[in-house]
């Protein structure tokens, strides 16, 4: 994208003299975009390097005519920032309540995996303890085999029921432990966005009575979610799609199915071979 920008300004000036300002702001102020630590003349250097040379002042007063510092300070990245660039070795936890039909609360964990959005769930109970957790976090590990090998961080709050063997588990497949500031459920956004989903498509519709009905609940779900549900940071394909992008070749009078999950709470489609 970045070479097509600067081969329509450049084409513009067939005296040899190099391009305007005006012709290179789009060039600029992209790198300036999705490089909001490089400086003025880190984007001339880039913009040299792909044979159009600028002057710094040039670049400076395009970033500063557009708002944005010419010379940023360098310091480390957002938080934001470092869960994307760190996306695909990430898999965060959290726990989540459901309660019953009759008045009980159960507890439940979710883990996610960043890069693909996979959702796994751990099982219920109704006496959440730091080695139920630890339990769960070893089913998880070996519900994920090999895939564990590229995870590189693990991403959780400061509940205490998160002990230090649960920890172990992650230490031995060579993973760290991110924690969340105090208080601040937003530095796991994605796991607590997930948790939402649960309870907006599946909990908030259905009457659980047990744990052995919250397990079929949830299990559903993940089913639905990992091989289904469409994810917009993945270009509207479900976690376990292997596809790159998907081509629409219209119905062709092909019949469409619905699939009722969960008795009729969620709805998958799918036309008829």
């Amino acid at each position: 994208m970045i070479i097509t920008l600067l081969y329509r300004a450049t084409r513009r000036n067939r005296t040899g003299r190099p391009p305007t300002a005006a012709a290179l702001r789009k060039p600029v102020l992209r790198l300036a975009t999705e490089n909001p630590l490089w400086g003025h003349r880190r984007i001339q250097g880039a913009l040299t390097r792909l044979g159009h040379p600028i002057a710094p002042s040039i670049v400076w007063e395009i970033l500063h005519a557009a708002g944005i510092d010419p010379a940023p300070r360098k310091s480390g990245p957002a938080w934001r920032q470092f869960l994307t660039a760190q996306a695909e070795g990430i898999l965060a936890a959290d726990f989540f309540h459901i309660d019953t039909a009759l008045g009980r609360r159960m507890y439940a964990m979710a883990f996610l995996e960043h890069g693909t959005r996979s959702l796994h769930p751990a099982d219920v109970t109704h006496h959440p303890t730091g080695e139920w957790a630890t339990q769960q976090t070893r089913n998880t590990a070996s519900d994920l085999g090999t895939r564990m090998e590229s995870l590189r961080f693990i991403l959780r709050d400061r509940n205490t029921r998160y002990t230090a063997p649960f920890d172990a588990v992650f230490a031995s497949e060579d993973m760290d432990v991110l924690l969340n500031a105090p208080r601040a459920p937003r530095m796991n956004t994605q796991c607590e966005r997930v948790i939402g989903a649960i309870r907006r498509e599946a909990l908030d519709h259905i009457l659980v009575m047990n744990e052995a009905h919250a397990r079929h609940v949830l299990a559903e779900f993940q089913e639905h979610y990992n091989g289904h549900r469409p994810h917009q940071a993945r270009d509207q394909r479900p976690p376990d799609s292997a596809e790159q992008s998907s081509t629409f070749h219209g119905p062709n009078g092909r019949r469409l199915l619905r699939t009722r999950i969960l008795g009729g709470a969620i709805n998958e489609y799918r036309y008829a071979a």
